[in-house]
């Protein structure tokens, strides 16, 4: 089943044709506990194998390291793969849990130059403005973006958790060919305006997060006693506490599923969020975090399933069910400014 290649879609209108799956690299070295360099790098060509085209980075994954470790990667196969990397949210060296964030021009200036140098390439293929800075107006951000492909220095360009209103202003001022927000069975609140802005504009929807930081595999219960102390899922409110036992129960239809579809849970949860494309109408392309190859064959033969109708009910109140909101400090997402 893992040795099909996925399929094909346009990442929004006038993108670049990518699998319907990309590949999250950021846990590869940043975020995640420990990790297999040399696994890593293999997973990365498995998945190039069975057709993911589509990595993404940003430069404040372990503070321009993620970049560094998939340059390689990224240089052997610069015609066959769409690198996408972000800028905006600076760490403090004195403080890595206190995040920066800075849209001004200067800032984005100095941000493409640096991942240009990390990753080895002379233009990046889709460059994300990572979080919104509310003091800087959205149209200045794009504008000093659209310079930057004027240049040659990248082609496509894309925001993250901005709000539905936020990414229209932005469209006025230059195409935006895709958004990055979370986006899962469990975390569902960019459905009502920013969905609806993005198939509107004809905008791409790169989902991260489509298996709910890992606890929609079931792979963990409670973070903050199964985790190792460097993962940052300990400070997730979703996945501590009272409220990782609340959302563990709301699993028990999606394990359901997968058992009657010979899948795990995982690849339910994929394959929910793949078919919101064609009950949407526009590009859903889905980019699953793993540095293992087993789990990118899981990950990309979950895009052969079809759910239900009947499924898709049963799935339908689990999102309205969970417990906890997904960051604990939501400032900084489309959900917060809503």
């Amino acid at each position: 089943m893992g040795n099909e290649k996925i399929e094909t879609v346009e990442l929004g209108t006038g993108g670049p044709r990518v699998g319907v799956q990309g590949l999250g690299c950021m846990g590869m070295s940043f975020a995640y506990g420990p990790t297999d360099a040399d696994e890593a790098r293999a997973t990365l060509e498995r998945a190039r194998e069975l057709g993911v085209t589509l990595f993404d980075t940003a430069d404040m994954y372990g503070m321009g390291e993620n970049e560094k470790f998939i340059a390689p990667f990224i240089r052997a196969h610069r015609d066959e793969v769409v690198l996408a990397t972000k800028f905006a949210i600076s760490l403090d060296p004195d403080d890595p849990a206190k995040r920066i964030i800075r849209n001004d021009r200067a800032y984005i200036r100095q941000a493409v130059e640096g991942s240009l140098r990390r990753l080895g390439v002379d233009e990046i293929d889709l460059y994300y403005m990572h979080r919104r800075d509310v003091n800087v107006p959205i149209e200045e951000s794009v504008g000093a973006m659209a310079e930057l492909v004027a240049e040659g220095k990248v082609k496509h360009l894309g925001l993250s958790e901005v709000t539905g209103s936020e990414l229209r202003a932005a469209h006025a001022v230059h195409p935006i060919t895709a958004l990055q927000s979370e986006w899962s069975l469990f975390s569902r609140d960019i459905e009502d305006g920013v969905v609806r802005a993005a198939t509107e504009l004809g905008v791409g929807l790169v989902p991260y997060s489509p298996l709910g930081r890992g606890f929609l595999t079931g792979a963990f219960v409670h973070a903050d006693k199964e985790l190792t102390a460097d993962d940052f899922r300990r400070q997730q409110p979703r996945f501590t506490g009272d409220n990782a036992a609340v959302n563990a129960a709301l699993l028990e239809p999606v394990r359901a599923i997968a058992e009657a579809h010979g899948a795990t849970p995982g690849q339910i949860a994929l394959a929910w969020l793949q078919q919101q494309a064609t009950a949407r109408g526009l590009a859903v392309v889905p980019i699953p975090g793993t540095r293992k190859r087993t789990r990118v064959e899981e990950n990309t033969a979950a895009t052969r399933i079809r759910l239900t109708e009947q499924d898709l009910a049963r799935l339908e109140p689990i999102a309205g069910q969970v417990a906890g909101a997904r960051y604990a400090d939501m400032t900084f997402t489309s959900a917060g400014r809503e």
